[in-house]
């Protein structure tokens, strides 16, 4: 018997009946390595596609030459999955920078217009709703009964609802998103 010439490729016929034989093997391997029956089968037919033109060029084992194919199809699912969980988190951060943004500007508009709120309901806004005081707590502090509290944060909100509506218009409605604020009217 001859020895057989390692530099010669093996039929591409022969590697891909191997393959073939060997895919509940190399199932388990990709699965063991992603944690999830369904990516280890995507990623696993992706290698074999991807391997369809190479299969002639063969030279070791059909097995192990496959089985460093996966091995580098998992590495790249990895890099592609880090990459883009950072992607995510990046625009989560930014989108994020641009909500408090927002919040700090509907809030300043806000403020302005609750100075031009009664001095009570402007109060008791500041108290409740900025500064986080109960109810009960501001009628304390307010020397008025809790019922007296709770009419005049209602009244408060709703003339303050009113205000957003005069100075921003069209907008209140839809959120503020483009409101600049600029005849938002003076305290006084």
């Amino acid at each position: 018997m001859e020895p057989q010439d390692t530099d010669a490729a093996l039929p591409a016929q022969q590697v891909a009946r191997t393959l073939v034989d060997n895919h509940r093997e190399f199932l388990a391997f990709v699965q063991k390595r992603v944690g999830n029956r369904a990516l280890a089968e995507e990623i696993l037919q992706d290698a074999f596609v991807r391997s369809l033109d190479e299969l002639d060029t063969v030279r070791d084992t059909a097995v192990g030459w496959f089985y460093r194919v996966l091995r580098n199809a998992i590495i790249d699912h990895h890099r592609r999955t880090a990459a883009a969980e950072r992607r995510e988190d990046a625009y989560s951060k930014e989108l994020d920078q641009v909500d408090d943004e927002l919040q700090r500007e509907a809030c300043k508009c806000v403020a302005r217009l609750a100075e031009t709120l009664k001095p009570e309901y402007a109060a008791a806004l500041k108290r409740i709703e900025v500064d986080g005081v109960s109810v009960k707590d501001y009628a304390d502090e307010a020397g008025i009964t809790s019922s007296n509290a709770g009419v005049r944060i209602f009244r408060a909100r709703d003339a303050l609802k009113k205000q957003v509506q005069r100075a921003c218009g069209t907008c209140a409605t839809h959120g503020c998103l483009d409101c600049s604020c600029s005849e938002a009217p003076k305290p006084g």
